[in-house]
């Protein structure tokens, strides 16, 4: 009789590998995410175009698919390789079921699909996420110093690495539940049933995964790392030149504490430049709240518009539910 694996407690992945999009138009998709600042190569998958994702560290961060309507196709998480048994038991303990996945772009680890349907990919892999934060210091210029340069001499914002995804999700109590139980990840803060960011145990950025409640489940926005405020404010001069002027910021978060400014893309989700975000170190506990609604979206900034909050995914008479404040 075969003996049953030993499940280790408490195995976690350690950082996302990539996310897949689907969206309507590989074409839109390269000119949005060429201005941003990222670096997009054209690949060709049994005649269809798709779209690799880097950030400036090199690693492939995102790919896009064509299809009739934008959506996640996936999200690809990395583990070490000696947790990689004991998630499969995690994952299967939570209630979910096994998938093939999609062998043909990516068989590695194992397949399945949260409580929303979203097909989660688990393999062992490199710790993408930071395993330290760096310090991000404005320096404040010298008297008889000019503290800034010219517009002309502006260069191109091109963002570190991705930092955190945010998913629309009917039951966000339920997401936040599943995904600890599942895949080890842990409550940062979270406000009331509306809104919750979670971080991984090996070392992480104040969320790597984040879910906002809506009445369907949907692809709200990916989070990219910049050096500093100042690149987030030149991140969207950036966009706006380019012709992408719909977004919300420049502002800062309470839950995160990072610097902000999101861009719409052109299926109304967002791209986010984002700085200086609150860091969780390997073996630290954070000490999660549950803050009012007024505190789950800015300290400082505009007034959030309602393109923010809607989720184009969910049926065009239905309002977002992310709270104004």
């Amino acid at each position: 009789m075969t003996e049953p694996a030993v499940v280790r407690p408490g195995a976690s992945v350690h950082s996302i590998d990539h996310f897949a999009l689907n969206v309507p138009s590989v074409d839109d998709a390269e000119r949005f995410f060429r201005a941003f600042g990222l670096d997009v190569t054209l690949t060709d998958n049994a005649g269809a175009h798709e779209l690799d994702i880097r950030a400036a560290d090199g690693h492939r961060w995102a790919r896009v698919l064509p299809a009739s309507t934008k959506s996640l196709a996936w999200l690809s998480f990395n583990c070490f390789e000696e947790d990689l048994d004991a998630l499969r038991e995690q994952v299967q303990a939570a209630g979910a079921d096994l998938s093939e996945g999609d062998p043909a772009h990516d068989p590695a680890g194992f397949w399945f699909r949260d409580p929303d349907g979203n097909l989660i990919q688990v393999k062992a892999g490199p710790k993408t996420s930071p395993s330290a934060k760096k310090p991000c210091v404005v320096a404040g210029s010298a008297a008889d110093e000019r503290g800034s340069h010219t517009r002309s001499a502006s260069t191109l914002v091109r963002p570190r690495r991705l930092s955190h995804v945010l998913l629309f999700t009917p039951d966000v109590l339920r997401a936040l539940d599943f995904y600890s139980k599942a895949l080890g990840l842990r409550l940062s803060d979270k406000s009331l049933d509306i809104i919750a960011f979670t971080h991984a145990p090996h070392g992480s950025d104040h969320h790597l995964v984040a879910f906002a409640k809506s009445t369907v489940r949907g692809w709200h926005h990916a989070a990219w790392d910049v050096e500093d405020v100042n690149q987030v404010g030149e991140g969207a001069s950036q966009m706006a030149a380019a012709g992408y002027h719909q977004g919300w910021g420049t502002g800062r978060h309470v839950l995160g504490s990072n610097y902000f400014h999101y861009v719409e893309d052109p299926w109304g989700s967002f791209c986010e430049y984002s700085a200086d975000i609150d860091f969780v170190s390997a073996g630290k506990s954070w000490p999660a709240g549950d803050f009012p609604p007024e505190d789950s979206l800015y300290l400082w900034g505009p007034a959030v518009p309602d393109n923010f909050i809607h989720n184009t995914e969910a049926p065009a008479d239905v309002p977002g539910v992310i709270p104004e404040g």
